[in-house]
């Protein structure tokens, strides 16, 4: 599997496959560099006038829920459809499903107005999307003692999907075969975006790869290796940056206040 992760890594290389994205508007120029940076060629086409055009010419449409408007569910719906038509994958990102009812009754409509390839969230998205029940806060899941691999084939199951559940450790599965993926790190967390880009990373593994199961676990292998390789970076750029910083440093950019306490 090592083999074949590597080399959907370059044929996403070669090919530079168009990913078309309606995702939510806090990630979009950081899910368009992020695509940029792997190789792909992302556009981002929301309108309903043309959504539906963009996404019959597209390696395969990211669909993501996190900023939901109306019009926005329209192009999701036109785009959908029409991928569908035209044998190009959908990928999934139900943001926040479970936290209001218009999130939840829209993810579940897309998934089953729609044929999607792969569906990836947090556990309680997942579970909530596929009618169980995992408490989340805002567009994260709280902790809990459940089996995210029981939920994860639960879900694929019941909707003849390809399911990706990220968290600690990933899980990708089609209900019959699953892969537990140990890739990652904590860092992730602390950055806006991060499952965003991830979703439209699997939209491009699932552009050059028909089997959407290994697609995925590719594309989940891949980013959380890229996010060790930027936390290694970031630990050496720390200890690079303390034996370079200087006086002239200190008075730009240090910030604080000082008071003198009444005793």
């Amino acid at each position: 599997m090592k083999q074949e992760i590597c080399s959907l890594l370059l044929k996403i290389r070669e090919q530079n496959p168009l990913v078309h994205n309606i995702t939510n508007v806090v990630v979009t120029n950081f899910t368009a560099n992020g695509l940029l940076a792997l190789g792909v060629s992302p556009v981002m086409a929301y309108a309903k006038e043309e959504a539906a055009e963009m996404a019959s010419i597209a390696g395969s449409l990211v669909l993501n829920i996190g900023t939901l408007t109306a019009p926005a569910v329209d192009a999701m719906i036109l785009a959908g459809k029409s991928a569908n038509r035209n044998g190009v994958p959908v990928v999934l990102d139900p943001v926040g499903a479970g936290a209001t009812t218009y999130r939840t009754e829209t993810a579940r409509m897309l998934a089953e107005e729609l044929s999607i390839s792969v569906i990836r969230g947090n556990a309680a998205e997942i579970a909530n999307i596929a009618g169980e029940q995992w408490e989340i806060k805002g567009v994260d899941a709280v902790e809990s003692n459940k089996n995210t691999r029981e939920l994860a084939v639960k879900a694929a199951k019941k909707l003849n999907t390809v399911i990706a559940v990220t968290g600690k450790e990933d899980v990708v599965t089609n209900g019959i075969e699953t892969f537990t993926i140990r890739n990652g790190h904590p860092l992730l967390t602390k950055v806006t975006g991060a499952g965003c880009l991830l979703t439209s990373v699997i939209g491009a593994f699932a552009a050059v790869e028909k089997n959407t199961l290994k697609a995925a676990a590719a594309a989940l292998v891949t980013y959380g290796s890229a996010a060790q390789l930027a936390a290694e970076s970031f630990q050496i750029e720390l200890l690079n940056q303390l034996h370079h910083i200087n006086v002239d440093d200190l008075l730009r950019i240090s910030a604080f206040d000082y008071y003198q306490e009444e005793e």
